[in-house]
């Protein structure tokens, strides 16, 4: 065959087409087969190793720690208020002064027709007391801070449950596809029986036609399993950054159940671990300052400082000794804006309002979580008790796809009490992995409702 090509070749094309094909043809071949290779990337992943993905290369988790930094940047800048200030001029003057004669009486005072100076000044300032608003202040962007420590630790929990929710998606689609895969194994064994049995006359027509329908059926599921498999997959790998063509294989995975699955104990673990709660307090501690500062303002403040001038009138750079003046100067300031204490009394008014505002928003955000715990808590222990009932029904549709599989050999069942039999086998075995995800993900609802799912070990 291989020779009879070439023979073609050598006549069709040039001596010079022919050179350029044996010289180049194996690197043609070879990329031929290397670039489909290469299209498709497959990788298996543990769910652990999903998370450790997700959080490297998430653009929102990045942000979040930037925005830390701004507000660290922030509070060393408020840090920086207390430290003295400083400034330093150097200045050279030249006037020109046309009308320069003056008479006061019979006297006439002649001035220079022009003049030179040079004039330097130093100073260096401390605000010794200013009613402790720097404190404040320093405090205050303190709490800034750890309020944007809190969005970072609120949207790595939101990614790791986002991350295992596809990954679970993808789980069971995998799972599902398994079991269509065993359910057309079984029809096609089933369908050359029937076919087998209607060349000897057992079976109608009717009987093969109803085996090659569910066949039908059983591979219009398969290709809506794989449609959904590829969205998931797609958004799978956008979330932990992989190449969009990357088809992840998801590995089997294990969670670690809690010694104390009691309500209660959730709750108290959601009340210590919330980034809600802990971001009410703050609020709380927020608005608490902000109190302090607009009373500091009422305070007096105090400052010292220090000036140092240098004062050349002789119009040379470089002046001749006592034709200029050095003078030193040493100044402590108080004062006080009285007119404090009636123009912040409505700011105290609204600081206060704003006080029992955050107190109230962490009893709303307490209630609001109780909620949330009871109720991923609830799920969990039905997801449980759908397991339980599916291993049984799963027993009994094993039990009943026998029965009737022997009375169709033996010719006493129909063709769709079969079928019927083998299909609610099947389906109540994909029911029962999607149960056992379903599961797996409820109690990962249930971690990030008490606000301890990045916490834990996978």
């Amino acid at each position: 065959m291989i020779q009879k090509i070439k023979q073609y070749i050598n006549r069709k094309l040039s001596a010079e087409a022919v050179y350029i094909i044996q010289k180049y043809g194996i690197m043609l071949v070879f990329l031929a087969l290397y670039v489909p290779a290469s299209a498709q990337q497959k990788r298996d992943l543990s769910i652990n190793e999903a998370i450790k993905l997700g959080i490297e290369n998430s653009k929102t988790l990045k942000l979040s720690k930037l925005r830390v930094e701004e507000a660290v940047s922030r509070y060393n800048q408020t840090k920086d208020n207390a430290l003295p200030t400083g400034k330093v001029s150097y200045m050279y003057n030249h006037a020109e002064i046309p009308t320069n004669t003056l008479k006061f009486g019979n006297e006439d005072i002649h001035l220079p027709a022009r003049a030179d100076a040079y004039l330097g000044t130093f100073t260096l300032e401390e605000l010794i007391f200013a009613g402790n608003k720097l404190k404040y202040a320093k405090e205050s962007t303190d709490l800034l801070t750890k309020v944007a420590a809190l969005d970072v630790e609120k949207n790595q929990d939101e990614l790791v449950y986002a991350i295992i929710n596809a990954y679970y998606n993808l789980y069971k689609i995998q799972q599902s596809k398994k079991v269509v895969d065993q359910n057309i194994q079984a029809v096609d064994k089933q369908l050359k029986q029937a076919q087998r049995f209607f060349s000897q006359g057992l079976v109608t027509k009717n009987d093969v036609l109803r085996f090659q329908l569910q066949r039908s059926n059983v591979e219009l599921t398969g290709i809506d399993l794989e449609a959904n498999r590829k969205i998931v997959n797609y958004n799978l790998n956008i979330l932990l950054g992989l190449p969009e063509d990357t088809e992840v294989n998801v590995s089997s995975f294990t969670y670690q159940q809690p010694s104390d699955l009691s309500l209660n104990g959730f709750i108290d673990a959601a009340l210590a671990n919330r980034t809600e709660i802990k971001g009410s307090d703050l609020q709380s501690q927020l608005a608490e300052k902000n109190i302090k500062s607009i009373k500091a303002d009422l305070m007096p403040t105090l400052g010292v400082g220090i000036s140092a001038y240098y004062v050349n009138a002789s119009g040379k750079f470089i002046p001749p000794a006592n034709t200029f003046v050095t003078p030193i100067t040493g100044v402590a300031s108080l004062s006080w804006n009285f007119d404090r204490l009636w123009l912040n009394k409505n700011k105290i008014a609204e600081a206060k309002i704003q006080k029992t505002e955050a107190d109230l928003s962490k009893g709303l955000a307490t209630d609001n979580i109780k909620t949330d715990v009871n109720k991923s808590y609830r799920d969990y222990q039905t997801s449980l008790d759908k397991i339980k009932v599916l291993e049984t029904a799963i027993e009994q549709a094993r039990e009943n796809d026998k029965i009737l599989e022997s009375k169709y050999n033996n010719n006493i069942a129909s063709v769709t009490d079969r079928i019927d039999a083998e299909t609610q086998l099947y389906q109540t075995l994909i029911n029962l992995e999607i149960a056992k995800a379903d599961a797996g993900l409820a109690y990962y609802s249930l971690l990030k409702s008490t606000g301890t799912i990045s916490k834990i070990n996978f």
